[in-house]
């Protein structure tokens, strides 16, 4: 198990607690979703975590089969974090408590990590395949640069990193884009005030925002 403090229950979904119901476990699992990151990538995406309990979270995280570790190739040679595959089929599972959450009654107004943005955009994404379309798109967070590429209508790649040639490079912040997705009205707002900014195919990229809604079903 990841730590000492067990449930001891036999159900399966306190099992599943045993391993990942820490205080910023999860957290750490959705930080890795699009990808590897190094030990200061992490405390980038979790300030308030702090360093220790960080530190002791990955480290359970890693006993338990969840994460692991290991080193870049040259030049680079970093030592990374990244999900194992049974930890990436925690994916559906962060997806699912974000949805129930966007339901909430009373909605955070925390700030939001590029890495959080992006995971509530590719969850909110409804495939399209009756009006289909093809485009690959830039995203830049501050520093951060994020690739997606949809292929007839349906969203077939998001990753961290920049693509060769993007059809459409949106620049915005992570807090802007988080409003933007799934609200109604959001996206021209954000692009009149200047906090949205749409390059080459806009039409492209209004119908990538227009593709992302909150599910019925949440």
């Amino acid at each position: 198990m990841a730590t000492n403090r067990r449930y001891g229950d036999g159900c399966a979904i306190a099992s599943a607690l045993d391993y990942v119901g820490e205080r910023w476990a999860l957290l750490v699992v959705r930080e890795l979703l699009l990808g590897p990151k190094r030990f200061t990538d992490l405390q980038d995406g979790l300030p308030g975590a702090g360093s220790k309990v960080l530190a002791q979270r990955l480290r359970e995280l890693e006993a338990a089969g969840v994460v692991r570790r290991r080193t870049l190739p040259p030049p680079a040679s970093s030592q990374v974090y990244e999900l194992t595959e049974w930890g990436a089929r925690l994916d559906a599972v962060v997806v699912a408590l974000g949805l129930w959450g966007a339901g909430a009654a009373v909605l955070s107004e925390d700030p939001v990590g590029a890495d959080a943005a992006m995971i509530k955009l590719r969850s909110f994404f409804n495939p399209q395949p009756e009006q289909p379309w093809t485009a690959t798109y830039e995203i830049r967070l501050g520093r951060y640069r994020f690739t997606i590429r949809v292929g007839d209508g349906r969203l077939v790649e998001m990753s961290r990193g920049e693509p060769r040639e993007p059809d459409t490079v949106i620049e915005t912040d992570p807090g802007t884009l988080d409003r933007v997705v799934g609200a109604a009205g959001a996206l021209a707002e954000a692009v009149e005030q200047g906090r949205l900014t749409l390059t080459g195919d806009g039409e492209a990229g209004r119908r990538l925002f227009d593709a992302v809604r909150l599910p019925t079903s949440a």
